[in-house]
């Protein structure tokens, strides 16, 4: 008989499988020419001292099957907190079995015990799976917002001199 999924905090032991996922996912995204982060990278972030940056995995018979990687923001507008989520991946292997969905739930039930205002998180337009899936779950695509990104040297640009 299966064990079923868990959905469960991620410990500082997860940090190799966290980045495993990362990676994952960049490699799924076409996007694993701009990973840069570390273990050591993802270890302070996540489990450093006073850390802003979460994790929770989804476990299916002792396998990290999944992750959704998250942060608290503020809405001005509402006057509250939320939560984004900056990634959210389950593996091929383990895809259409609800981990998806029960990632997404820890969330969204982490937002209304918290009375946070919102969940939040992107996805890529060409990803029509994964919009098809946040549609079902009675997410509302923004299209009317375009993220804006300032990274490398137009973020040094604008910053100016650094002080050490």
């Amino acid at each position: 008989m299966k064990t079923p999924a868990r959905i469960r905090e991620a410990a500082s032991a997860d940090t190799a499988q966290i980045l495993g996922l990362i990676r994952e996912l960049a490699e799924y995204e076409h996007l694993s020419q701009d990973v840069e982060a570390t273990q050591e990278a993802i270890e302070a972030a996540l489990f450093g001292p006073g850390p802003k940056v979460f994790c929770d995995i989804a476990e299916e018979q002792g396998t990290a099957a999944g992750m959704a990687i998250w942060f608290y923001t503020f809405s001005t507008f509402r006057g509250r907190c939320g939560i984004w989520i900056e990634d959210l991946y389950v593996r091929p292997d383990f895809r259409g079995q609800g981990l998806g969905r029960a990632l997404i739930a820890r969330a969204a039930r982490r937002c209304a015990e918290e009375n946070l205002g919102r969940l939040e998180w992107s996805v890529l337009d060409w990803n029509e799976p994964s919009i098809g899936f946040y549609r079902k779950l009675g997410a509302r695509l923004m299209s009317e917002w375009t993220i804006c990104r300032m990274e490398g040297e137009a973020l040094h640009a604008v910053a100016g001199p650094v002080r050490p």
